[in-house]
């Protein structure tokens, strides 16, 4: 068979393909149909252990429900300082719509509050707004804004990496920012930055969907909030190890 036998059977299935193709009847179904799932979340659930001997129950999760470009969030991330006599603290929980904007990123609109679970509590109700997604290189990303019900805005950042050290361990850095974008003294966050935590975990998964880790964090307070501590007598800086566990279903 010479040369040009063949380029001519080539072009033949090429043309036939293409024909194939754009004559595709209507009432065939799609390579992938779109469907809604789910998943909940415990991105941390840990016991924390403080350099001022303080022990604390820690949880950051969330779940969604939707498809693979809208879906509904539930954030809740919280802490409970053991035998102190106080309720739980609620550092944000939030319910949002989440549209896929770009490969790997979603922006996110809701609403939420944070503050003491005591029952006489006041509670701070804020719209939020977050672009939450993967960064180049893997980054997981959650960005925040925030708007209470008196004017006042707050930001946050938090970036997440996973070093793989094997099939099921994992060495993971953790960065949290936080600042007021204006004064908001009633809910003890004046503007400018406020505080940073640097944190490191090892994690190994028994499966995919449960994996305990160990790790480390150091934390301080940033600017007029750190002055605020210090003429309270408190400490701007704070250390401690954490033993915990990721899981999902």
């Amino acid at each position: 068979m010479n040369k040009l036998t063949i380029m001519t059977m080539l072009v033949f299935i090429g043309m036939s393909t293409t024909v194939s193709a754009d004559h595709a009847e209507d009432h065939w179904p799609e390579p992938i149909e779109s469907y809604r799932t789910g998943q909940v979340l415990f991105d941390r659930l840990e016991f924390t252990r403080t350099d001022n001997n303080e022990n604390l129950i820690v949880w950051d999760m969330l779940a969604w429900y939707g498809g693979d470009t809208n879906r509904v969030y539930f954030k809740s991330e919280g802490e409970n300082k053991q035998n102190d006599g106080e309720p739980t603290e609620l550092e944000s929980t939030e319910v949002l719509a989440s549209r896929l904007i770009a490969p790997f990123w979603e922006i996110q609109g809701g609403v939420g509050l944070r503050g003491s679970m005591a029952s006489d509590a006041d509670h701070e109700h804020y719209l939020v707004f977050s672009l939450f997604g993967m960064a180049p290189y893997r980054f997981e990303m959650d960005n925040s804004l925030t708007i209470n019900e008196d004017g006042d805005i707050a930001a946050s950042l938090e970036a997440e990496y996973d070093i793989r050290l094997s099939q099921v361990s994992y060495l993971q850095p953790r960065l949290e920012v936080s600042a007021g974008l204006t004064d908001a003294q009633a809910f003890d966050r004046p503007s400018g930055f406020n505080d940073v935590r640097i944190g490191l975990r090892y994690r190994y998964e028994i499966s995919r969907e449960f994996a305990p880790y160990i790790g480390v964090y150091w934390s301080r307070a940033l600017g007029q909030k750190a002055n605020q501590i210090a003429d309270d007598g408190g400490d701007k800086i704070e250390t401690g190890f954490v033993a915990g566990v990721r899981m999902w279903f």
